[in-house]
């Protein structure tokens, strides 16, 4: 499975921003889907996550700005996020992850989309 996430970019604060991710390959119909950002000098951390039914799970501080959506039939993934902060600067990636797969282990991920949020 290889990953390719893109629509990074420069924003000024208080705008919106959607990355999108589309998966190729030998995919289930099971898996699941993330984003994951990593700031600067920060560790990597999970934004929010999708299965194949539609369900979301976002990190608690995201909810509100950020949603998560897929579109099954281009394998694909999309991130929306509104009022963004300076905070929220950073690589953003995307992952798939098979049921029994470990994260960070055997999943497959995209290669990152730099998100800065500046004046």
């Amino acid at each position: 499975v290889q990953l390719q996430a893109s629509g990074g970019g420069v924003v000024q604060p208080g705008e919106s921003l959607t990355l999108s991710c589309v998966a190729s390959g030998v995919i289930s119909s099971a898996n699941v889907m993330a984003w994951y950002r990593q700031g600067p000098g920060m560790k990597r951390v999970l934004v929010g996550s999708i299965s194949t039914s539609g369900r979301t799970k976002y990190a608690e501080r995201l909810k509100g700005r950020f949603t998560i959506s897929r579109d099954l039939a281009n394998n694909s993934m999309q991130l929306e996020m509104n009022d963004l902060k300076p905070e929220d600067t950073a690589v953003y990636y995307c992952e798939l992850r098979e049921p029994g797969q470990t994260p960070g282990v055997d999943d497959a991920w995209g290669q990152g989309t730099q998100v800065t949020v500046s004046s």
